[in-house]
């Protein structure tokens, strides 16, 4: 029996049928966060997919921190313009007070141009010993023969820092001795008053910008709700002798 004409498919139709598949296109990240970490002269800023740190740079600089942070910041915000930044976090310290003063100007800064949150989280959560969560004491030299601790665990403080004495800094060594705990600190052991095999615990490590992404991604909820409710400003041991600082309705998370 002949086909009618008309119900023969057309050569192009035909072809159409038999196209090759679409190519597989690469996952992108579709959010971005800029991480700021500047409490310390060993600074680093860093971008971060939802899934994994994309690109750290880091730069020293001591009491300069406003004259060195922004050309690096330059380049890591032009070398990637999408996907768009979502997200601004920064370290408040303990630490430097100007250098995380300007870290955390320098976040709210992108996010006010951004339009969108900077939060601040504790810059000591981002240390190698805290990286996977485990408990350590935080300990600091406040000046003028006063020190500071902290105790951490789980991606967050168990313990904010606050001010002691001397004899009070070798009972919270020792205590954190006698748990197992390790003892880390910004400062050189050498800076503390304590007895050498108590001192010979102490291990100085610095913050990056890519653990305290990392400290943000794991820490509870309840942190990260309590962090997402104050204005980023550093990490005070003292009260502040300035006028508290106002959020910017462009800051609201």
């Amino acid at each position: 029996m002949q086909i009618p004409p008309n119900v023969l498919p057309h050569p192009s139709s035909a072809r159409s049928t038999f196209q090759h598949p679409p190519p597989i296109l690469r996952a992108v990240p579709t959010d971005l966060t800029l991480v700021l970490e500047t409490s310390t002269p060993n600074a680093s800023l860093a971008l971060a997919s939802p899934d994994a740190v994309l690109e750290q740079r880091i730069f020293h600089s001591d009491r300069n921190h406003n004259s060195q942070l922004f050309a690096p910041l330059h380049a890591l915000l032009s070398a990637r313009k999408n996907p768009p930044i979502h997200l601004v976090l920064v370290g408040s310290g303990p630490g430097s007070y100007s250098g995380t003063r300007v870290g955390i100007a320098a976040a709210q800064g992108v996010a006010i141009a951004l339009t969108c949150p900077a939060l601040a989280l504790p810059s000591i959560l981002a240390v190698p010993t805290a990286h996977e969560g485990a408990p350590c004491l935080a300990i600091g030299d406040a000046r003028r023969g006063s020190f500071w601790s902290s105790r951490m665990e789980n991606f967050c403080l168990s313990t904010p820092p606050s001010l002691c004495d001397s004899q009070e800094l070798i009972t919270l060594v020792a205590n954190a001795a006698s748990e197992g705990i390790p003892v880390v600190s910004f400062d050189h052991p050498e800076r503390f008053p304590l007895p050498h095999p108590l001192a010979s615990l102490v291990t100085q490590e610095f913050p990056n910008a890519a653990r305290l992404w990392h400290a943000w991604v794991h820490a509870p909820e309840t942190a990260r709700r309590t962090w997402r409710s104050h204005i980023p400003q550093p990490l005070y041991l003292k009260p502040p002798h300035i006028t508290p600082a106002k959020r910017p309705n462009s800051l609201r998370p």
